[in-house]
């Protein structure tokens, strides 16, 4: 098997629990980003979907973290939910031209949709945007609703060369669809079971990593770029979740 390449990290850097059980006491919070990149090689970037981010915020990301790292970004929520990909043009381009900034540390654009993004309502309108944008980043869809798991769905996504997010959440069923170079697995769990304290794993999901593990195994031997990201509410403290799977893929001697 070729080397293949797996970006792995969490969903967000900076989180004051983690400080003491991920972060030396003595680092400071400027600090994180670099000390971070030194321990995972790319990180989901969740504050964009709150607001496109300004350009020396963007290039001090590229300045702390090493040659390289990957950022995977999601796309503000003016764009997703607010306009529902409709007249966001140039949102759109906002967005683009400020994470440009990251240059060859940008990764996937992630268009994460809610419940009420529904196939029937959306899918041409979805359909639309991406033969519009899909030239302009490697872009993935996420979404939160079941009625979306169907052939026409995937097959607009293969057509357009754009990842499906292969989502663990606790009411969507677990996919492994591919259609794209590339996938993203997003480990999310249920944020009822942790609402906060994220500074210990308080759920065990070990059979439900080995599976992801196995999984990701698989779309390493065809030689994709596989992108694997967890959230605190998945098991509690999301680093603990990373360097578990991380060991679990070391332990199939794997090359990434």
């Amino acid at each position: 098997m070729n080397k293949a390449k797996l970006y792995i990290g969490t969903s967000v850097w900076s989180y004051k629990d983690w400080k003491e059980t991920f972060y030396p006491p003595q680092l400071k919070a400027s600090q994180y980003l670099n000390y971070y990149s030194q321990h995972f090689n790319s990180v989901e970037v969740d504050s964009t979907f709150y607001g496109i981010p300004r350009a020396n915020t963007v290039e001090n990301w590229f300045e702390q973290t090493l040659e390289h790292f990957v950022f995977s970004l999601i796309v503000p929520q003016i764009i997703t939910h607010e306009k529902r990909l409709l007249d966001c043009q140039a949102e759109w381009q906002a967005f683009l031209e400020v994470t440009s900034k990251l240059r060859q540390k940008r990764g996937p654009l992630i268009l994460q949709f809610d419940y009420k993004f529904k196939f029937k309502e959306f899918s041409a309108t979805l359909d639309d945007f991406l033969a519009e944008h899909k030239d302009e980043a490697s872009l993935a869809v996420e979404i939160r609703n079941k009625d979306w798991h169907n052939q026409q769905f995937y097959e607009m996504l293969k057509k357009h060369g754009v990842a499906l997010v292969l989502n663990d959440l606790y009411y969507m069923p677990r996919m492994v669809e591919l259609t794209s170079h590339f996938t993203i697995v997003r480990l999310l769990g249920n944020r009822k079971q942790i609402p906060d304290d994220f500074s210990h794993v308080r759920i065990d999901r070990t059979n439900n990593l080995n599976w992801w593990a196995d999984w990701i195994e698989q779309f390493l031997e065809k030689e994709l770029e596989v992108y694997v990201y967890s959230n605190n509410r998945y098991q509690g403290r999301a680093p603990a979740t990373i360097q578990t799977l991380l060991k679990m893929l070391e332990q199939r001697q794997l090359q990434f």
